[in-house]
């Protein structure tokens, strides 16, 4: 294999604000305001470590969480912790969540995030 076929094989996405994306309804249940839409494209899986792009439409969610990291593509928004902690989202930021966090999303303008799934510690100490 020549050095421009192994390139490409790690090249994940040329441009993660334009991966395509399809959108279905967020869940009823999760809806606390609008009628939000959200989708995602994996990019790569590995072992535990999931790679992708995640997009959700304006409007007020509420999700239970996995162990995740993620950078803002695009859009605004704010996330709320239960402990009543809240960070703003716009493009750049980069968060951290934990497995079991309860939050609310408030979405301002459709908002778009590069993430990685990461393996759940506590799983993996109990394991």
């Amino acid at each position: 294999m020549n050095e421009p076929e192994l390139a490409a094989q790690r090249l994940l996405a040329q441009d993660a604000a334009t991966v395509p994306v399809e959108h279905t309804p967020v869940d009823a249940r999760d809806v606390v305001e609008g009628h939000p839409t959200q989708g995602a494209q994996t990019l790569h899986v590995q072992d535990v470590v999931e790679v992708g792009v995640w997009e959700i439409t304006s409007g007020v969610v509420e999700d239970i969480e996995t162990e995740e990291a993620f950078v803002v593509l695009s859009g605004r928004g704010r996330i709320e912790f239960a402990d009543g902690s809240s960070l703003a989202l716009h493009a750049g930021t980069v968060v951290r969540l934990q497995a079991g966090d309860r939050t609310r999303w408030t979405v301002y303008e459709t908002l778009r995030k590069l993430y990685v799934l990461l393996p759940d510690s506590a799983k993996e100490v109990t394991s």
